[in-house]
């Protein structure tokens, strides 16, 4: 697709035609912020021509201040045209059957909390932070802006460019720990004859992986159709991707095992490359006696390194549930987090 046909493309057009004009025509010196966040490919910049088939054209997302919501909305019913770019302004998507104009009319705070949970204009606590999937962030934060004159949006942004180092570590120690409770089973299924139970492991094991890569980066990772796409592109991709690919493609699960190991190492050796806590020499080793590769203590180190205000707490929210229907319903999330983050024993030091 051209930059004109792309989804960032026709809201940037939409907006500098069609709606800027009709607000200031309306409302001269109104305070907004414009861009193109929320829901859909195109705010990643991955929409391709697969993704006109539904949720996608004349989309925009108008901030302003909460006493103008309503009136803003309203104007904008009544003053848009039918069609722009040979598009209908007005359209059904799968979330809502009416057809009306799709520009979202909020508050920076409410467009932000509604897919976050949380109120990103105050300082998140710990237990905040991993009520967070990396896709909720990436809805506010990803898009194109077009136009901030308050700076409210942009202020959010920036809030939001990445946990705080000792959040940061502790969802690398749980990432981590994930990798080497299964790690081992690729190779013990594979010597019980269970070939299909070995590859769902390592498909298992690279997902995770895919993840910790991103992590490591302060990249938040999209959600999983992106997940490949959002990897490839970074600096870890060059070491550990090519043995993922061996490890997805391999037809036996010694050729498996040693993949995903080498994998792990390459990607450990990048955690020391930006400064980040890890144990000297790689990060497997072999497991007991077993011919299968183990984690050696890159969790522990990690945990040891975190400060006290995550002690006990959960993992990430999408690093233990992986339910659709909860990583996108924000308040189930959040009260999931804090929920178990009560109930959570600290460990010992």
């Amino acid at each position: 697709m051209t930059t004109a046909t792309t989804g960032t493309g026709l809201a940037r057009a939409f907006h500098d035609d069609v709606v800027r004009p009709v607000l200031v025509a309306w409302r001269p010196g109104l305070r907004y912020a414009a861009g193109r966040l929320g829901s859909g490919s195109d705010v990643l910049g991955l929409d391709d021509e697969t993704s006109r088939d539904h949720d996608w054209g004349l989309r925009l997302t108008l901030l302003v201040d909460e006493e103008d919501v309503a009136a803003v909305d309203a104007r904008l019913e009544a003053a848009l045209p039918a069609e722009h770019a040979g598009l209908p302004v007005r359209f059904a998507t799968t979330w809502d059957p009416v057809v009306r104009h799709r520009v979202e009319v909020a508050t920076p705070r409410g467009f932000a909390a509604s897919r976050l949970g949380l109120d990103p204009t105050t300082d998140l606590d710990a237990a905040g932070w991993l009520a967070l999937t990396g896709q909720s962030v990436l809805e506010v934060t990803a898009g194109a802006v077009f136009h901030d004159g308050p700076g409210e949006l942009t202020a959010i942004r920036a809030r939001l460019a990445w946990y705080p180092d000792d959040v940061w570590l502790h969802v690398l120690a749980a990432e981590w720990a994930r990798i080497g409770q299964e790690l081992p089973f690729v190779g013990r299924t594979g010597v019980r004859g269970d070939d299909a139970g070995s590859r769902v492991l390592a498909a298992r094991l690279a997902g995770s992986l895919l993840r910790l890569g991103l992590l490591l980066e302060r990249r938040w990772p999209p959600y999983p159709k992106w997940l490949g796409t959002a990897f490839a592109g970074t600096p870890s991709a060059q070491t550990a991707g090519p043995h993922l690919d061996r490890a997805l493609a391999a037809t036996t699960w010694q050729e498996r095992d040693a993949a995903l190991g080498a994998a792990c190492d390459a990607l450990h050796e990048r955690q020391r490359e930006v400064g980040l806590p890890a144990p000297d020499g790689p990060a497997t080793e072999a497991f007991f006696d077993r011919p299968s590769r183990g984690l050696r203590g890159v969790p522990e180190l990690l945990r040891g390194a975190a400060g006290d205000a995550v002690r006990g707490l959960p993992a990430a929210v999408e690093q233990w549930v992986d339910a659709v229907d909860v990583l996108t319903d924000a308040r189930r999330r959040v009260a999931l987090v804090r929920g178990l983050a009560e109930v959570a024993p600290v460990p010992p030091r």
